[in-house]
């Protein structure tokens, strides 16, 4: 029988075993990784909705709030809702058709978060006893709440930075501006969505080479006007804007995303000038905005956005 012997490990050895010990470590760390981010795993959902729409609500806006009802639906149903003190559904009877509505129900409510469409959403318009109703089907790609959302506040200002200014009807050439507060440090953009689903970049400014807005914590600021420019902006970098729509007026859709962790805005194109002459924000098209928006919500789990409508009228 021959004999065993165990040989010390030299020093030699010692650093040849290295490389795989660190391979085997990273490997390991590897096949932990899905474990870990299995919580936050995007998911398939599809929702429905059925609006019937007052008399002093145009189709556009008719469409865009059927469609939002349709994704919190399908949040709601796969996610659940968060407890609040009112009722989150309610049935309707409108000449004699029941219907159900979420009107209590708004994105911060629900337990998930709506990433992406999957595909164009499917609308089916028609008349009800001289009633509106627009139904719409929707899927798209979403995924748990996380804890992570911060309690910011933002406010739609028309011609004026007081509160009672506070606006989302606005008319053909009022100037728009933007008070924020946010408890936490972070980082904004604001985008524009115009009838003709052209984005335009509203914040950071055209001449913010950065392309990125640093908020501090618990200090108030209005954003598009020149008087009162706020470090590190000056008069001559900050934009203002005028709301403009055609001769039946349009909705308008304004992104306000924030995060705690810094981001740099979409690539985009300077738009040049209108056919009044007037300046035009930075622009992209509605499908790069989709897929920049998309993916820093993948990376980002802090990042958050909050949608506002805005009515224009001639």
């Amino acid at each position: 029988m021959r004999e065993c012997k165990v040989r010390p490990c030299t020093e030699a050895m010692k650093t040849a075993l290295l490389p795989v010990c660190r391979f085997f470590l990273l490997f390991m760390m590897f096949l932990g990784l899905p474990q870990a981010g299995r919580c936050q795993k995007v998911r398939q959902v599809c929702g429905e909705y059925t609006y019937y729409t007052p008399e002093n609500v145009s189709l556009e806006e008719a469409k865009q709030t059927a469609l939002k009802r349709a994704r919190l639906t399908a949040l709601a149903d796969e996610f659940g809702t968060l407890l609040i003190q009112d009722n989150l559904m309610r049935m309707e009877s409108n000449n004699g058709d029941d219907s159900s509505s979420f009107f209590s129900l708004s994105e911060s409510e629900v337990k998930g978060e709506w990433l992406a469409d999957s595909s164009e959403p499917q609308f089916n318009i028609s008349y009800v006893q001289k009633t509106l109703v627009v139904k719409v089907s929707v899927c798209g790609k979403a995924r748990p709440l996380t804890s992570h959302h911060i309690d910011f506040k933002a406010t739609l200002l028309r011609n004026g930075i007081a509160p009672r200014d506070e606006s989302y009807t606005f008319r053909n050439g009022d100037r728009l501006y933007l008070s924020f507060l946010s408890p936490a440090q972070g980082y904004l953009a604001v985008y524009l969505i115009d009838a003709a689903q052209t984005v335009y970049c509203l914040l950071p400014y055209r001449r913010d080479d950065d392309g990125q807005v640093a908020i501090k914590a618990n200090q108030s600021y209005i954003f598009f006007n020149k008087s009162l420019a706020q470090a590190p902006y000056t008069r001559q970098t900050v934009d203002e804007y005028e709301l403009n729509c055609g001769e039946t007026g349009e909705t308008n859709h304004l992104y306000i995303i924030f995060s705690p962790t810094p981001f740099t805005k979409a690539t985009d194109r300077q738009a040049g000038q209108d056919s009044h002459g007037r300046v035009l924000p930075r622009q992209l098209s509605l499908s790069d905005f989709q897929k920049w928006l998309t993916k820093r919500k993948l990376i980002d789990k802090k990042l958050q956005t909050d949608i506002r409508s805005i009515e224009i009228t001639p």
